[in-house]
């Protein structure tokens, strides 16, 4: 999944809260800002949490209610799969990919069956052996994001996936924190060129900050891929919206990578055509600092430097100092 350009991806994921109508404005806000995939999730409730599953800390704060169930909180955020059907008309008619994160086996397979041309592995899954292996067996590219995981469980899933079919060149990981929002000084961005080196993958950030400027920096330092959660409205109920972007937010995000991306160049350090006019105004030359009369010998005291540069450059001075002047100059006049 090598690509020069950063892919951009939009998730949506379960703040549309159950409504498809709600979907569709996300779909709008993210192709408005120029994403590359919108990304939701597709689950089947039952076959995801158990009855007794609690929510997490922030899921709990973010639906205020503190004894509902993770069951039934995400029954009420499940898509049907008729509504995977329309969302993805839907983004045809919007120039952009639509993407969803499978949760469970049967939503591998419901999803495979929609012809989904990139997977991704939810920092949850990266230990479920199962699920790795299925999603493996397809061979198509996969992104990996890491919330949670310890280096060896990050090289158990890539070796888990690689075995079953998928090749290393199609893989992608993404670094991530499973905290909502997470707090700046648990980012550990550097950690996202740890997995770099040591797995010699393309890598990416999966971010769940407040605000845009860690994926931006993510991009700076190297990532492929960026993934952050974006909502329409940060103050609705549900457990993603507050650490997710407003559309105004989102769209400043995708501005920036892109001009980050441009900025990054080709790594040689060499005048670029754009500065390159200024090079004899901004740089000096050697110039008579009084008025030198021919054969007169070249000293301190009688040449100086000063712009413009395009004259003999100061880096000369050695060879100058000591040599007879070939001609009168009068002060200020280049050498």
């Amino acid at each position: 999944m090598n690509t020069e350009r950063v892919l951009i991806i939009a998730e949506a994921g379960v703040n549309h809260n159950g409504d498809i109508e709600l979907a569709k404005k996300l779909i709008d806000a993210a192709a408005d800002a120029g994403v590359d995939y919108v990304k939701f999730q597709t689950f089947n409730s039952k076959k995801l949490v158990s009855k007794s599953a609690q929510k997490a800390d922030y899921q709990k704060e973010n639906t205020n209610d503190a004894i509902e169930s993770q069951l039934k909180m995400l029954q009420r955020l499940e898509l049907s799969k008729e509504n995977h059907l329309v969302l993805i008309e839907y983004c045809k008619t919007k120039n952009i990919r639509f993407l969803s994160t499978a949760f469970d086996l049967d939503s591998i397979d419901f999803l495979h069956q929609l012809n989904i041309d990139l997977w991704k592995v939810p920092s949850g899954e990266i230990t479920n052996l199962p699920y790795l292996r299925k999603l493996g067996s397809l061979g198509k590219p996969v992104i990996i994001s890491t919330g949670m995981a310890e280096m060896q469980e990050i090289d158990d899933a890539i070796k888990v996936i690689i075995s079953a079919g998928t090749d290393s060149d199609n893989i992608t990981v993404l670094h991530c924190n499973t905290e909502y929002p997470t707090p700046m000084h648990d980012v550990n961005l550097t950690a996202m060129n740890t997995i770099k080196d040591v797995f010699n993958v393309p890598v990416g950030y999966s971010d769940h900050t407040l605000g845009i400027e860690i994926p931006i920096a993510a991009v700076a330092l190297g990532a492929k891929v960026i993934e952050k959660h974006f909502t329409l409205d940060k103050t609705m109920e549900g457990p993603d919206h507050k650490a997710s972007l407003e559309p105004s937010e989102l769209k400043a995000m995708v501005h920036a990578i892109r001009n980050i991306e441009q900025a990054m160049g080709n790594g040689v350090k060499t005048p670029s055509p754009s500065e390159s006019k200024n090079k004899p105004i901004a740089r000096k030359s050697i110039v008579a600092n009084k008025d030198i009369s021919k054969g007169e010998i070249f000293n301190e005291n009688n040449i100086t430097v000063k712009r413009p540069g395009t004259g003999i450059s100061p880096m000369k001075w050695d060879e100058i100092i000591g040599k007879p002047a070939t001609k009168n100059y009068k002060a200020d006049e280049l050498i």
